[in-house]
């Protein structure tokens, strides 16, 4: 993560941006208490459609939100999980740009008022993502702060062809790149302006999961949370440990089985 830095505010450079996070569930009434419990967060309904959408709220601040699995993607054994939200100036114009580089729409573009018209698709490596055009400004962009969304993190089957794809995109940038150690490879280290996002690496040849997104969390303690989270009756998919900033992470599942991960900053 990078120190504080001067918000961005101008609409027009907020293609690339993190926007939102929503949760794709089987259950969301027991994913409402997990999160609840897990993370801290609260949730609030949004009263702007007819459809019942829950928020996901950081102390003040809408997160996110999470959705009943469509019933057709259960039919297809499409399992529970996170997705992120890009935002960019056109959706349309966006979905054009994606197919072209090889991506995939995997459901139509959309416009719900009062949020904007958005769309998901998938990288041609097959890690889904969305995208949105907001309809009203964002508001300037800080650093993340605990409970919000920190690290977003592409595990995927071609990592140039992958950092090629959303470099063309979002426009984001190289901020570092890590040598992972013997075998494991670069680690991709991406970000836009003074912002550092996430990073990017091939998947590991032992790895069974397809090319996906992983979405880290902040939290007080990565430990805590992780004990918290098999206690809500959710997995442990790697146990806490430490990165080299000093941090502690944890990769974990929801009990309807969405990955996640927690990320807490060194204790002072």
């Amino acid at each position: 993560m990078t120190a504080t830095a001067t918000p961005i505010t101008n609409v027009a450079v907020t293609r690339g941006r993190f926007a939102w996070h929503e949760l794709l569930t089987t259950d969301p009434a027991a994913a409402r208490t997990f999160y609840q419990e897990v993370i801290g967060w609260t949730t609030t309904k949004w009263e702007g459609s007819a459809m019942e959408y829950t928020m996901w709220m950081a102390g003040e601040t809408a997160i996110g939100g999470v959705l009943q699995l469509p019933a057709e993607a259960a039919a297809m054994a499409t399992p529970p999980s996170w997705l992120s939200y890009v935002e960019v100036p056109d959706a349309d114009a966006a979905i054009e740009q994606a197919l072209k580089l090889g991506g995939t729409l995997l459901a139509p573009a959309q416009t719900v008022d009062q949020v904007g018209r958005f769309a998901v698709l998938s990288d041609p490596q097959g890690a889904v993502f969305a995208i949105i055009a907001n309809a009203t400004p964002l508001p300037p962009e800080k650093e993340p702060a605990k409970l919000e969304f920190c690290w977003h993190e592409l595990t995927t089957t071609d990592l140039p062809a992958g950092r090629n794809f959303y470099t063309d995109m979002f426009g984001w940038e190289q901020v570092r790149e890590l040598d992972m150690g013997e075998g494991k490879g670069i680690y991709h280290v991406f970000g836009r302006g003074p912002f550092t996002y996430g990073g990017m690496m091939k998947k590991p040849d032992d790895m069974p999961a397809p090319s996906h997104w992983l979405h880290y969390i902040e939290v007080e303690s990565a430990d805590a949370a992780t004990e918290r989270a098999v206690n809500g009756g959710g997995k442990v998919l790697l146990d806490p440990i430490e990165v080299p900033s000093g941090a502690r992470i944890a990769i974990l599942s929801d009990p309807q089985g969405a990955p996640f991960a927690v990320h807490s900053k060194p204790q002072s």
